[in-house]
């Protein structure tokens, strides 16, 4: 099972083969208000928090976002709407447990067309993302 904290700033995996005693596995951090802290190796500067998150088919990559609702975004991550979200992939191993941020994927949003936008939900079309199954 994966979570996100958006407040504050990470995602967790978890174990819930036991459901009464739930295990944590993997533990990635992505900005966030309280510790702001992140797992990219260049240290870059991460606003907001792991917000949308989407598991591959697979269950091998997990995609995440970080904007909320842009007011939300407004009031607690302000540096969102001048640099707009990100996107990243985290590496999963879902039999033994772990996580891996992905270094050298990195997607922003900040140099659209139409200046920095927010990145919400995410989904490959016809390919890699749970939202397919409903199609």
């Amino acid at each position: 099972m994966y979570f996100c904290d958006w407040l504050h700033g990470d995602v967790r995996q978890y174990d819930i083969t036991d459901t009464s005693k739930p295990k944590l596995t993997g533990q990635i951090w992505l900005g966030g208000l309280l510790k702001n802290e992140n797992d990219f190796q260049d240290n870059r500067q991460l606003h907001g928090g792991p917000q949308m998150i989407q598991l591959s088919l697979d269950g091998k990559r997990l995609y995440v976002t970080n904007s909320l609702y842009s007011t939300w975004d407004d009031q607690f991550y302000p540096g969102i709407k001048q640099d707009g979200s990100y996107l990243v992939k985290i590496d999963c191993d879902s039999e033994n447990g772990g996580m891996k941020l992905d270094q050298n994927f990195y997607l922003s949003f900040k140099n659209e067309p139409n200046g920095p936008a927010r990145a919400h939900e995410m989904r490959y079309p016809g390919g890699d993302a749970t939202s397919d199954i409903w199609n």
